[in-house]
């Protein structure tokens, strides 16, 4: 669908002239631009790894239409709120439910099964625009964090947009509103609240790109002010007068600031905030410079056929290109295409554009359907997004019941997990055991503790939380377990040791931020330092008989373990108060899910055990003991825990050891190989307590 700019019979300034840039209705370099937003936004994901920023010209070029068109259609007296929203129907929802219905059915045969949830999250949230949200909840999420990048995860952008097509339109309506009551015009208090959107956006974006930038690249409100900035533009359009050398500098200095943007700009990670005012300045500066009629500007190439034709398959290509790459390297087994891989994803991607433009958008774009009663496009889009729906709670009912195919048992002969690693041990279970749990519940296989009862400190009620397991009223020992995630999943080894004895846990975590005086996960989170500060003062009036808590940190994949200075400061804090800790040896971090790898490779494959000297600080016979053993004046109080020789074989660090999977992704133990720890870690606790080991 093409907005009209202006009569199509406006007339071309003499050349060199002062003029506005907006010669023709009809404005062939604004397909131009979306070509080559797309083909950015590909080459960038497919070869380059990284973000060109081409999606905000989308948002730039989106709300310098549609605001042009809801603001002639103010001031002619008529916004057809039902006509105009069954339009963006029929132009948006046939592609990209037909996309979307397509991966469904091609997911569930080439997807690994653990990122099955996770995609049918993603998909409902596609087909009813709200993807970012989705995404936004996820980022708010630590353990969703770390969520592979999904096949939809790009429809993050569609959403956005979806959501400004179905409120710009009663922002305009309602500055109308205003400007008959103040008997001004439509332009001028629109002009108002674009200014006010973009201002309010812009410093919202700022704000919390540098407070929190995960959140901010897919929330909502951080964007309005691309979409105001194409409004503003729009009403500038026809006062704003430059000369055709000016035009043609401006065209060319757009082009080429969007193009080498992603280079310069790591996007992905500073965008959106002030950054994003290059892309969307460098847009606004082709658009600005209209048709130059000069044979030198930006504009005679993009307005060439060819490159018009890449912006008609703009929406499709965007669409098609992030699920063909996500696959391709799911299939392939890879982390990156390469250039013959690359040329490959963006031929099949193009490929199924080209389809899906022809045979899906043009027929419904110029079908009659909506043209006589508006209501039946919005039937149209209703009827296309429900075999979506359908699909995508099927495949969350098989998965449901996968996931519900499987239970750990006390003395489970077949799945010994980590008791499989005992020097005496000897497997008497089936051959033909399955490996648990399930992949398609294996990501979600964090340790939590039944019917736990969590009240937020009033030290810290933003994020100190505590948590307490089910006990009697004097239980025989209280344990506290602090620290990050890595820590939470110990919960599964303590649970049982609990129940069986009377003990009381309480658990105090958060994700990325282990027990340590300094933020070492994230260096400068204010709010993690706080909450090891304030954390210290919950322990001492809590008076456990032993804390559990992090000994080392593996930041990144690779001999990278070591135990900071932080830990150690914390630790003489506890010294100081009394407080006896334990600290736990962290596990290695890989560089995949070693679990996907073994759905790619079969059963435990070499592929998927990586040598464990690659992966834990130097052992014997390098270095005597981990990391902590070289730190002088180790305070008292501390005692230390090594189960790696349980999470790893002598030589490897295999995915899969008794049966049961090791690792729920690329850094945490699963819960369920943790409770099969419960006899080692209950081993270490007894002696710490002043307990036998036949002792309640």
């Amino acid at each position: 669908m093409k907005f009209s700019l202006v009569p199509p019979s406006a007339p071309v300034s003499p050349a060199g002239a002062p003029t506005t840039g907006r010669a023709r209705g009809y404005r062939p370099e604004l397909q131009g631009l979306r070509a080559l937003a797309v083909v950015l936004v590909v080459v960038y994901h497919v070869w380059l790894g990284r973000v060109s920023g081409g999606v905000d010209v989308f948002f730039l070029i989106s709300g310098f239409l549609v605001t042009g068109q809801l603001v002639r259609a103010a001031e002619r007296g008529r916004v057809e709120l039902v006509p105009l929203w069954g339009r963006m129907v029929k132009r948006l929802f046939p592609a990209a439910l037909t996309v979307l219905l397509v991966l469904v059915a091609v997911c569930v045969v080439a997807l690994p099964e653990n990122r099955w949830f996770q995609t049918i999250r993603e998909v409902v949230a596609a087909a009813l625009y709200l993807e970012n949200w989705q995404l936004v909840a996820d980022s708010a999420d630590y353990f969703n964090r770390h969520n592979e990048a999904s096949v939809v995860q790009h429809y993050w952008s569609l959403s956005i947009q979806g959501q400004f097509y179905l409120v710009w339109p009663l922002l305009v309506l309602a500055a109308a509103w205003v400007a008959r009551r103040a008997a001004t015009g439509v332009r001028r208090v629109v002009a108002v609240l674009l200014v006010v959107a973009f201002g309010g956006s812009l410093a919202f974006s700022v704000v919390l790109t540098a407070a929190d930038q995960p959140l901010a690249y897919f929330h909502s409100l951080t964007r309005v002010w691309e979409f105001a900035l194409g409004g503003l533009l729009a009403l500038a359009a026809d006062s704003v007068a430059l000369r055709r050398g000016a035009r043609v500098a401006l065209g060319w200095l757009g082009v080429v600031g969007l193009v080498v943007c992603g280079l310069v700009l790591k996007v992905g990670s500073v965008f959106p905030g002030w950054a994003a005012l290059w892309p969307t300045l460098c847009g606004a500066a082709v658009i600005a410079a209209g048709a130059t009629g000069s044979r030198l500007g930006a504009d005679r190439l993009l307005s060439a056929r060819p490159v018009r034709y890449v912006g008609d398959l703009s929406y499709a290509l965007y669409l098609w290109h992030w699920p063909v790459l996500v696959l391709y390297l799911v299939v392939r087994g890879r982390q990156e295409v390469g250039w013959l891989g690359g040329a490959v994803v963006i031929g099949l991607s193009v490929a199924l554009a080209v389809a899906t433009h022809h045979l899906v958008e043009v027929p419904v774009r110029r079908s009659r359907v909506g043209e006589v009663r508006a209501w039946r496009a919005h039937v149209l889009g209703a009827a296309a997004m429900v075999p979506v729906l359908l699909a995508a709670f099927a495949w969350q009912e098989v998965s449901d019941r996968k996931a519900a195919s499987y239970e750990l048992l006390v003395d489970d002969n077949d799945h010994p997990g980590a008791l499989a690693r005992m020097p005496d041990f000897e497997y008497w279970g089936s051959e033909d055991a399955t490996v648990i749990p399930p992949l398609v519940s294996l990501r979600d296989d964090f340790a939590y503790v039944e019917g736990a009862t969590c009240r937020f400190s009033p030290r810290n009620p933003q994020d100190l939380e505590v948590c307490t397991s089910p006990a009697s009223a004097e239980p025989a020992r209280r344990i506290a377990v602090v620290g990050d995630s890595h820590m939470q999943q110990y919960l599964a080894a303590l649970e049982p040791i609990a129940k069986a004895r009377d003990w009381q846990i309480t658990f105090m975590l958060k994700g990325g931020c282990p027990f340590s005086a300094d933020a070492d996960a994230m260096p400068g989170d204010a709010r993690c330092t706080r909450w090891n500060a304030d954390l210290v003062d919950e322990l001492d009036e809590l008076r456990p008989d032993l804390v559990i808590a992090n000994g080392t940190r593996n930041v990144r994949l690779g001999l990278t373990e070591s135990t900071p200075e932080g830990f150690v400061a914390q630790w003489r804090k506890l010294a100081l108060i009394g407080l006896p800790l334990l600290a736990v040896r962290d596990n290695p971090r890989f560089s995949s899910s070693p679990a996907e790898c073994v759905a790619g490779h079969g059963p435990d494959p070499a592929a998927c055990a990586p040598p464990r000297a690659d992966l834990l600080a130097p052992e014997p016979p390098w270095a005597p003991e981990p990391p902590w053993a070289a730190l002088p004046d180790l305070p008292p109080n501390v005692s230390f825990a090594d189960f790696s020789d349980y999470i790893c074989e002598d030589e490897t660090c295999p995915a899969i050891i008794g049966n049961v999977f090791v690792y729920l992704d690329d850094n945490h133990l699963s819960a369920t190989y943790s409770a099969t720890m419960a006899p080692l870690v209950e081993a270490v606790l007894l002696p710490l307590l002043g307990l036998e080991e036949d002792e309640p």
